[in-house]
């Protein structure tokens, strides 16, 4: 696994423009070196505001949408269209007014789906294995970029400490009891995360500095899950200042004035 490469910007703001900025070079280059790319979204405040400043930049069209495949690492288990679902967040920021195909854009099962979360969980699974390729290696896609928020706690997706999922090597499951509501989650897994080329942990707000720090420091995955949020080539914590200030200053460089 990539070792984490720490840039901070100068607040939540700039940070999401920063965000967005980089997503659509990274998303151009992939298409451009292989056709087609694999693009994981996160939910959260931060990550809604990141998606809404893509939509927003003048360059967005030089990603090719229509060879885009989108997919979710985690999702709140809620009937299709509640607002509380990443899926909801994303498409009024940003997949709304751009050219998907709907065929590449993967959300995760609901209850109105009929399936039960263990079900829903296992048929994400499925699609994720018939979209990789005898080159990924795996039972998922290499994803060209998986985006991850943080909370407070250092959960990332729907990975929260000292819960069950961080020790399943299933590449989706579902999750009870989670400790920030709504309690039923479906998730990707850490080998999942860790399949991917880039890991991106975006982070904005003081109250995320210790869990930022725990997560650069080596701490265990079973008490800080986002220790774990390592990409096969590239891991970025993209920060602002009020979440990188727990941080040594050797850990972690201005990206921006």
């Amino acid at each position: 696994m990539s070792v984490p490469t720490v840039l901070v910007h100068r607040d939540a703001q700039v940070l999401a423009k920063a965000v967005a900025a980089r997503l659509i070079t990274g998303l151009a280059d992939a298409q451009a070196a292989k056709g087609s790319a694999h693009l994981v979204l996160t939910g959260g405040t931060i990550g809604i505001a990141s998606l809404a400043e893509v939509a927003a930049n003048a360059a967005h069209d030089a990603v090719e949408w229509r060879r885009l495949d989108i997919w979710w690492g985690d999702e709140r288990f809620l009937p299709t269209g509640d607002p509380e679902r990443n899926e909801t967040g994303a498409r009024r920021a940003l997949l709304d007014h751009v050219d998907t195909d709907p065929e590449r854009v993967h959300p995760v099962p609901g209850p109105d789906s009929g399936l039960t979360a263990e079900e829903a969980a296992d048929r994400y699974a499925e699609e994720l294995r018939k979209a990789s390729r005898p080159e990924d290696h795996g039972p998922v896609p290499s994803f060209d970029i998986l985006m991850l928020g943080l909370g407070p706690d250092a959960h990332v997706a729907s990975l929260f400490p000292e819960m069950p999922a961080l020790y399943d090597e299933r590449p989706v499951v579902a999750v009870h009891g989670a400790p920030k509501p709504p309690p039923t989650r479906i998730t990707m897994t850490l080998p999942t995360i860790q399949a991917a080329r880039e890991v991106w942990v975006i982070a904005a707000g003081e109250e995320k500095a210790g869990a930022v720090r725990l997560a650069l420091q080596g701490a265990g995955t079973f008490q800080v899950p986002a220790a774990g949020a390592r990409g096969r080539v590239r891991t970025m914590f993209l920060l602002d200042r009020a979440a990188a200030s727990k941080i040594p200053p050797d850990l972690g460089r201005p990206a921006s004035p």
